[in-house]
This record gives structure tokens, C-alpha cells and sequence, in this order.
């Protein structure tokens, strides 16, 4: 692990995860995540960046060069209370010139204000304005962070079960069991640098009162998936989603899809957010990229 890496974790340790543990509303961490997001914007360098607000409100970031109609979908993290494509331009700056794709991200309903299904309901919002939009679902790959990574799996489910298919899926550090049943939840408790396991609960209470946290639609680890594409999962062994990749991923494949699991040792949780501050963050960006582009038959990135 880089030095870098190492002083990042550590002051996650230090100040990230103590204000975790002591949060009791969800408005003290969306303003920290937004003060974190002011040092993470990234270069604009060889992109085109607009929004749009029909059929759904969405950030639009474009290779300057332009290559084409295909297109990323990518959902932002943030425990479905937190975050917003601004907070992640700098992520989606970095994965439009590594992946050669348009990059769609769209604001979706955030909890407590906007509860379970309304992040659910969104996502599909922003596929279909892009299927009726004339984008070819062939050429669609679907991607998220933390809650983002689950967002993304559920909807692929979703379309799954009415036949349609999206070309492939990326997914970094995924949330995709709000029910806490993975053994890392416990086994990386004080592993994990960032979050601490005994407020999960708390955070799918804000994000989805009342909902049965095993709902396939909030947590995809329980949902049916037919004949999936192509899908790359990317998990740190220290964190305590671990087994939320790694479950999910036997899930896929018991479907019948091929899903390439890349491991880092003792990365933060979503730690692509930082690739301008560790290398581990560009290299796991670049590994996506190379993911994406062959699976739609790009050229390899510069």
C-alpha cells in the first residue's frame, strides 16, 4: 500500500469515522461530504462537461473527442442520504477518459426526505430516458460507488427480469445488503478505517423507514438475476462491505454471469473517490476502464 493510502486511512480513522459514530442526523454528514468533495473535483482536462433536466435531472460529462453513443449510467454514493453527481465530478471526469464513454449521472431521491423506493424509482427514470432517447441498451453499462454500486445492481435486476440487458455493470465497494448480514460486518469492525459497523442501522432507517432491509429492490444480494452481462466488482479486504461484494458475486454467477472480482488489501471503502490523492485510486479507475472498453470494443485508453 502506498504512503498515501496509508495517511488517508489514517485520517479517516482520525476524523472520518468518529463523525460517523456520532452523527445523529443525516444533514451534519452530507455537509462533510460536500466539504471533503471541494478537494476532490479532479481535472477537466479532455472532457465536456453540461446537465440536463428532461426527462431527468443528470450530469452529463462527454470525452472532448467523442467516440460514439456509449454510455456510462453511474450512481453516486453516499448511503442513499448523502451525495450528488457534484460531489463525484471528479470520479466521473476520471472514468470518462478512462472508459472513452459519455457518463450519465443522474440526481436521485435521498433519504429521509426522499425515502425507499424513490433512489429505485429514479434509477429507472434515467434508463428509460436513455432507452427512449435512442441509446442502444447494448451500449449502456451500468456503474456506482457504495450505495451508488447497489443502485446500479438493483436496477440491472430489474431489467433482467423484463428482458432487457445492458452491455455490463461496474461496481465499486457495493452496498448491496442493508440487512448487516455479512460475517465482514463484524470480522472487519475495527479493520475498516471509515465506518463503523453499529451505525448501519441507523443509516437504513433514514434511508428507507419501515422497509424490510432484505427487499430485493434495497438490497440486490436478494434479488433474482437472470443471464447478467459482464460484471466487474471492485472490494477492499478490510472493509466492512467485503462480503457484500463478495456474495454478491456468487449471486451473479449462480445467474449465469461472468463477474470479475479485483481485491485491494487495506484500501478505505470506495477509495476511486481519492484517486487524486493515492495511486491505488488511479489504478483501480484505469482497471475499470479497461473493463469497459472491452466489453464495448473501444481502443485502450491513452
Amino acid at each position: 500500500m502506498s504512503l498515501r493510502a496509508r495517511l488517508l486511512n489514517l485520517g479517516c480513522r482520525l476524523l472520518g469515522k468518529p463523525k460517523l459514530r456520532r452523527a445523529q442526523r443525516p444533514e451534519p454528514l452530507r455537509s462533510h461530504f460536500e466539504r471533503v468533495a471541494l478537494l476532490l473535483g479532479g481535472s477537466r482536462r479532455g472532457v465536456v462537461e453540461t446537465s440536463q433536466a428532461s426527462p431527468f435531472v443528470a450530469r452529463l460529462v462527454a470525452p472532448m473527442a467523442g467516440q460514439g453513443d456509449d454510455v456510462l449510467l453511474y450512481f453516486h454514493g453516499g448511503g442513499y442520504i448523502a451525495g450528488s453527481p457534484w460531489t463525484h465530478r471528479g470520479l466521473i471526469r476520471a472514468l470518462v477518459r478512462a472508459t472513452g464513454c459519455r457518463v450519465v449521472a443522474p440526481v436521485y431521491g435521498l433519504g429521509p426526505e426522499a425515502p425507499f423506493p424513490a433512489a429505485q424509482d429514479d434509477a429507472r427514470r434515467a434508463w428509460d430516458g436513455l432507452v427512449k432517447g435512442e441509446v442502444d441498451q447494448g451500449r449502456i453499462i451500468l456503474g456506482g460507488d457504495s450505495a451508488g454500486g447497489g443502485l446500479a445492481l438493483s436496477l440491472l435486476a430489474s431489467l433482467l427480469a423484463e428482458g432487457q440487458r445492458p452491455a455490463g455493470l461496474i461496481a465499486f465497494s457495493p452496498w448491496t445488503d442493508l440487512s448487516g448480514s455479512g460475517a465482514s460486518h463484524v470480522a472487519n469492525a475495527a479493520t475498516d478505517p471509515l465506518f463503523p459497523p453499529e451505525r448501519l442501522p441507523d443509516l437504513v432507517g433514514f434511508a428507507a423507514p419501515g422497509a424490510d432491509p432484505r427487499d430485493p429492490r434495497l438490497s440486490p444480494l436478494f434479488a433474482r438475476f437472470d443471464a447478467p452481462p459482464p460484471v466487474l466488482i471492485h472490494y477492499s479486504a478490510t472493509e466492512i462491505l467485503r462480503d457484500d461484494a463478495l456474495r454478491m458475486a456468487e449471486v451473479l454467477r449462480a445467474g449465469g454471469g461472468r463477474v470479475t472480482l479485483q481485491c485491494w488489501p487495506d484500501t478505505v471503502h470506495a477509495w476511486h473517490v481519492f484517486h487524486d490523492l493515492i495511486p491505488e485510486g488511479t489504478e483501480a479507475i484505469a482497471q475499470a476502464g479497461a473493463f469497459v472498453r472491452a466489453i464495448l470494443a473501444l481502443p485502450r485508453a491513452d
